[in-house]
């Protein structure tokens, strides 16, 4: 009887402690709202985060808008870090879009299908969705989707300029960035490309750049490209196309070199490497000097 009496003690202890940590209230970010968008083309359902400034609805004027994919990590870096940039060095204030992945979708497969421009010829991968195949190679149809859908929808419902939108990508992320900037460049004023994935598929977006400058006198962009000092082979390793293991430092800054090259007029690009960082811990300095290299600052 003692041993039954423990047993009822305890579960009624569980019980307890379990109701209590259930009505434990979540964090949440303030001036912040979630909107559902439809992808008609692409017949995916996404959600939109939307981080609106402190001054929003104190005044009329309309805000310049920062478009940041990957949202699921990356919504709440972003919209804290502009955050404390405006309240804390000047920074004028700016709506934050993060993008999320597809409902009912993992990041990754959602984000290998989304931000890839091709299906990857040398290399197969395998699919975290339980009987779904791996899926590549849709970015074109991604950014129509963001150019007509995403803008339409946030240009709606919100006071946005819609002659300052910044797009802001990280790794796969910034391969959507480049896919944008070699088709309708004019879809963003601004581009922040972090640690671009530039071995994707053989260094496919090489072969995009001398396509585009072979058929074009002129690419009217802005564009900031960071990445950390620490995204290298290791040494006595050669690079090489035919493999993902990449120096991704030489192949951005080869890659930028090339870019410049063309010397197209409407083009600007800066490249930033941040010392002692690596792919994981590069965004929030990438993200910072970007924004610092387009917005205005009082400071």
């Amino acid at each position: 009887m003692k041993f039954l009496s423990l047993i009822a003690a305890f579960c009624c202890w569980f019980s307890g402690a379990a109701a209590a940590s259930s009505s434990v209230p979540s964090y949440f970010l303030e001036n912040t709202e979630v909107r559902s968008v439809r992808a008609q083309a692409l017949n995916r359902d996404y959600q939109l985060y939307v981080a609106l400034p402190d001054s929003y609805r104190k005044t009329s004027k309309s805000y310049p808008v920062l478009y940041v994919v990957d949202a699921d990590y990356s919504f709440p870096i972003v919209r804290n870090i502009a955050s404390r940039l405006s309240k804390h060095a000047g920074m004028e204030e700016m709506i934050v879009v993060g993008l999320s992945y597809a409902k009912g979708e993992s990041g990754a497969y959602s984000r290998r299908r989304d931000y890839t421009p091709t299906a990857p010829r040398n290399h197969s991968y395998n699919s975290d969705m339980p009987g779904k195949k791996p899926a590549f190679g849709e970015a074109a149809a991604y950014a129509k989707f963001i150019s007509n859908e995403v803008f339409s929808n946030i240009n709606r419902h919100y006071r946005v300029d819609v002659n300052r939108k910044i797009f802001i990508g990280h790794s796969y992320g910034s391969l959507l960035g480049l896919q944008i900037l070699f088709t309708e460049p004019r879809t963003f004023n601004h581009y922040i490309l972090g640690s671009p994935s530039l071995w994707y598929d053989a260094g496919v977006m090489f072969d995009r750049e001398r396509a585009f400058a072979k058929s074009h006198h002129d690419l009217p962009a802005s564009v900031f490209f960071g990445i950390g000092g620490l995204e290298r082979l290791p040494p006595g390793e050669k690079r090489s196309r035919l493999t993902e293991d990449a120096d991704m430092v030489e192949d951005l800054q080869e890659f930028d070199k090339v870019l410049n090259s063309n010397r197209f007029p409407g083009l600007k690009t800066r490249v930033r490497v941040f010392q002692d960082e690596d792919h994981a811990s590069v965004f929030p300095l990438v993200l910072t000097h970007g924004l610092r290299s387009f917005l205005k600052s009082s400071k």
